[in-house]
């Protein structure tokens, strides 16, 4: 395993490190934050994996999530990859926030040039968790996921797609319905190109509509969020879910933004409600 450790430091009994690897799905090196709190030898601990948004590294939630304390009280591991693949020789679009680093929209793209970096879905799905066993105390029959914006679409496409490996899903803002609005399609579109249908697997409310089920899931949204009704347009997903008759708690919180300082009002809550999951025998 060729994990390299840049950082670590304590933090509310607990370690936070920022790791970097040579990744085989994206052929660069790839960048990765975990916490692990205070356990005893040999213990191992449930793990939260939180997927973050547009522009965005591992270290926007470091910095200004505020989840250390309470997934300390709670003994869980919270790790938080990056965005996209990284790197001189990696495609780009340098004028484009909304695409290319940073916006690598937990796909694996088909079209050229993106198609040869561009696999942030095989890299959560099935690279970084390989590291996550080998390397850190993890449980992985216990794990969650969550995640912010593009990354709470990542958490639902990814959680819904999971087969049982995630006990529950929750999203900060997500978009819910990518292949409906101009930040999926754009997206959608160049890396996988103009089939729709192709797209269906990376949007949480065709896979909804297309049998996927899961029985927790906990989306929290500010109805004071500038990109609600054009870009994320939450009611899709509370539409999808009563039409399949799967109970989800889709939560709009008054007078919040997008920002941050939303994400870590609800971080500790979306922390204990995962740890209720994460720590039930059913």
């Amino acid at each position: 395993m060729n994990l390299e450790t840049i950082s670590t430091t304590r933090s509310h009994g607990g370690t936070q490190g920022v790791y970097s690897h040579v990744s085989k799905e994206t052929g660069t090196d790839m960048t990765f934050a975990v916490f692990v709190p205070n356990h005893a030898p040999g213990e191992k601990l449930p793990a939260l994996w939180y997927l973050s948004g547009l522009t965005c590294t591992h270290a926007n939630v470091m910095e200004k999530g505020e989840y250390r304390a309470a997934c300390a009280q709670h003994g869980i591991i919270f790790v938080a990859p990056d965005t996209s693949p990284r790197g001189d020789k990696v495609p780009d679009a340098d004028d484009e926030y909304d695409f290319g680093k940073g916006a690598g929209f937990y796909v694996d793209a088909i079209e050229e040039p993106w198609s040869n970096n561009y696999r942030m879905r095989s890299y959560i799905e099935r690279e970084l968790p390989e590291i996550l066993a080998a390397e850190f105390p993890a449980d992985m029959q216990r794990q969650a996921i969550t995640g912010h914006s593009m990354g709470g679409h990542g958490a639902l496409t990814i959680g819904l797609r999971g087969g049982g490996r995630f006990r529950s899903i929750s999203a900060f803002s997500p978009i819910v319905a990518p292949s409906q609005v101009p930040w999926g399609e754009k997206a959608l579109g160049r890396y996988l190109g103009d089939d729709r249908e192709v797209w269906r697997e990376y949007d949480a409310v065709a896979l909804i509509e297309d049998g996927a089920r899961h029985s927790h899931i906990l989306v929290d949204q500010g109805t004071a969020d500038n990109f609600l009704e054009e870009q994320l347009q939450t009611h899709r997903l509370a539409e999808a879910c009563e039409g399949a008759g799967m109970a989800a708690e889709i939560r709009m919180q008054d007078g919040y933004d997008h920002s941050y300082f939303f994400i870590s009002t609800f971080m500790a809550e979306h922390i204990a409600w995962h740890a209720r999951h994460l720590k039930s025998e059913g």
